[in-house]
C-alpha cells in the first residue's frame, strides 16, 4: 500500500478453511515450515543475483538503454502443491502419494540442498499471495493469477518509477514487443499459418497511466477452476483446490459462482453474487462465449488423470507404438517423446559391447534423484534399479561381471496389474541366461520428473542411482549399437 501498488483499504481476502491459523500450530510444525519459507527465501535472492548479473551484462555491451526487459515476479502466483505439510519431494504430489510430517520433519536439515527437490506448506502461498485468498492452479483468484511486472526501457519509455494498473495479461507481453520494435504480427511461419494473437499490445500506457484500458475481457480456466473478467467485472468459481484430489462439484453446477467488483475490491474480498444476480448471470453466459472462442471448451476436470495422454484422449506423439528402439548418444527425451513405462510391464534388451578391461556407467537412465530406473553396468555387473520418489530404492543385480566382448542385456518387468502404481517382478537376463531376480513394491503412476529425461550411454541431470552418478560421471565406456523398449498394454 506505501508503494501504491495495493489500493488503500484493500481488505485480506478470506482464507481456504483447510488453511490453518499459524497460532494454532505445534512448536515443531512452526520450526519445520520457518525453514521452508528461509529455503523459499533464499531461492527468491538467488533469482534476483542472477537476474541482476543478466542486466549488468546489457551494460556491459552498451545495450542497458535499448533493452525493453519484462519482470514478472511470480509464476501464476506462489504454490499450493505442497498441501498441509510441505513435501521433500514436490513428484510425490504428481504422484498422489502423501508425505508425512514426521518423516518430513527429520529431513529438516537437508531442506533445500541437492537432496531434496521440495514445496512449502500451502499456507505459505496464501501469506506470500496475501492479500488475496487462493494461489497457483486457481485461476479463478487473482492470487493464482496476479503478479507484479516491472517494464524497463529506458530508450523508449520517458516515464520513470510510476505504477500502471490497467488490466493486462501475458498474453499481451509479445504483442507490445512487437509494437515498440515496429514489427507486425506474423501470420505465416514456416509455411505454417498462425492463430492471430489475442493480447493487446501495452505500449499505449507506457507514457499515460490514465490512459482507458483496452484489455477490457479476459477468461482464466484449469481443470475446471474458471473466471471472467469484463471492464472491472470479476466472475468466478472455486472448483478445486490443488490439495483436494476431487473437485467440489460437477462442471454443469454453476452453485459455486461468485462476482466481485475489481475497481472497488482488489482483493475479491466482497461476494456480489447474491445482490446483483442479473450481473452474474451475463458474466457467466460470457465465459462461455469466450472459452469457447478461444478454444477452452469443453472443459475438462481431471488433472492428474491428464499427465497420460491416452488415457485421456489427447494427442500422443507414441500414439500406438509400444516399442521404441535407440543407441548411444540418443538423449535428452522427455516423457512425452518416450514410451510410456508406467502402471504395466516392460522389457528392455540392450546390446553392448564390453571393453577389454570391463565396463561401468548407464546403459538406459528415465528420470533421477527423484523418481526414475536405470539399467547400467557398475565395475562389470550389470543391474537394474527403480527409484520410487527417492524414497524407496530397489536393486536388481547379477553376481557376475561381463565377459569383455558382445552381449545382450534383457531385462523384464512383469507388472501386478489391478490399478494404478503397483508393483511387479524384475528379471535380468544376460545373452539369454536368467542372472538375477528382485520384487519392486511399489512404482510411480503418474511422472517421473517434469525437467530429467531418458538418456542412452549417460545419465542426464540428477542421478537415478548414486552409486553410478550423472552426467560424464556416468557415461557407459563401452558400447550400445541398439537398445530397444518395449511395453505391454496396461491390464
Amino acid at each position: 500500500m506505501a508503494l501504491g501498488v495495493v489500493p488503500k483499504g484493500t481488505k485480506l481476502a478470506p482464507k481456504p478453511p483447510a488453511i490453518r491459523d499459524w497460532d494454532t500450530l505445534s512448536a515443531d510444525e512452526k520450526r519445520l515450515f520457518t525453514r521452508q519459507a528461509e529455503v523459499f527465501a533464499a531461492f527468491v535472492e538467488y533469482t534476483d543475483t542472477e537476474v541482476g548479473r543478466m542486466l549488468k551484462a546489457f551494460e556491459e555491451v552498451g545495450q542497458a538503454e535499448n533493452t525493453l526487459v519484462f519482470y514478472v515476479a511470480g509464476d501464476n502466483g506462489t504454490s499450493g502443491e505442497g498441501g498441509p505439510n510441505g513435501v521433500f519431494n514436490e513428484m510425490s504430489y504428481f504422484n498422489g502419494f502423501t508425505e508425512k510430517f514426521d518423516d518430513l520433519l527429520k529431513l529438516i536439515d537437508k531442506w533445500g540442498g541437492p537432496e531434496t527437490y521440495p514445496h512449502m506448506a500451502h499456507g505459505w502461498s496464501v501469506a506470500f499471495n496475501a492479500p488475496f485468498g487462493w494461489m497457483k492452479q486457481v485461476p479463478s483468484d487473482f492470487g493464482g493469477t496476479r503478479n507484479g511486472v516491472v517494464v524497463s526501457w529506458p530508450k523508449g519509455i520517458k516515464a520513470r518509477n510510476e505504477i500502471r494498473s490497467q488490466f493486462s495479461h501475458v498474453i499481451d507481453v509479445a504483442p507490445t514487443v512487437l509494437q515498440a520494435i515496429g514489427l507486425p504480427e506474423p501470420k505465416s511461419v514456416n509455411g505454417v499459418k498462425q492463430i492471430p494473437m489475442a493480447g493487446t499490445s501495452l505500449v499505449y500506457a507506457f507514457e499515460d497511466g490514465k490512459a482507458p484500458e483496452r484489455h477490457r475481457t479476459q477468461y482464466f480456466e484449469i481443470a475446471g477452476n474458471r473466471a471472467i473478467y469484463d471492464d472491472g467485472w470479476l466472475a468466478r468459481t472455486i472448483h478445486k483446490a490443488p490439495w483436494e484430489a476431487k473437485p467440489r462439484r460437477t462442471l454443469q453446477d454453476n452453485s459455486g459462482w461468485e462476482l466481485f467488483n475489481v475497481r472497488a475490491d482488489f482483493s475479491l474480498a466482497n461476494d456480489l453474487a447474491k445482490t446483483n444476480p442479473k450481473k452474474l448471470a451475463e458474466m457467466q453466459a460470457l465465459f462461455l462465449k469466450e472459452a469457447g472462442k478461444y478454444g477452452a471448451l469443453p472443459m475438462d476436470d481431471r488433472f492428474f488423470e491428464r499427465l497420460d495422454p491416452a488415457a485421456v484422449g489427447r494427442p500422443d506423439l507414441m500414439g500406438s507404438r509400444r516399442s521404441l528402439t535407440l543407441s548411444e548418444g540418443m538423449v535428452g527425451m522427455l516423457e512425452g517423446v518416450f514410451v510410456n513405462v508406467k502402471n504395466r510391464s516392460k522389457t528392455i534388451m540392450a546390446e553392448v559391447l564390453v571393453p577389454e578391461g570391463g565396463a561401468n556407467g548407464t546403459l538406459i537412465a528415465q528420470g533421477g534423484r527423484f523418481g526414475g530406473w536405470s539399467l547400467y553396468v557398475k565395475d562389470g555387473v550389470p543391474a537394474y534399479d527403480y527409484n520410487f520418489l527417492g524414497l524407496q530404492r530397489t536393486t536388481i543385480a547379477a553376481s557376475n561381471k561381463l565377459a569383455p566382448g558382445k552381449a545382450e542385456l534383457r531385462f523384464q518387468f512383469d507388472y501386478d496389474g489391478g490399478g494404478k502404481a503397483k508393483g511387479g517382478l524384475g528379471t535380468l537376463f544376460v545373452n539369454g541366461e536368467k542372472v538375477a531376480e528382485g520384487r519392486i513394491a511399489v512404482t510411480q503412476p503418474g511422472i517421473f520428473s517434469a525437467d530429467e529425461t531418458a538418456d542412452i550411454g549417460i545419465d542426464l541431470g540428477t542421478p537415478v542411482v548414486e552409486a553410478i552418478g550423472s552426467e560424464s560421471r556416468s557415461r557407459f565406456t563401452g558400447r550400445i549399437p541398439k537398445l530397444t523398449v518395449s511395453v505391454q498394454d496396461p491390464t
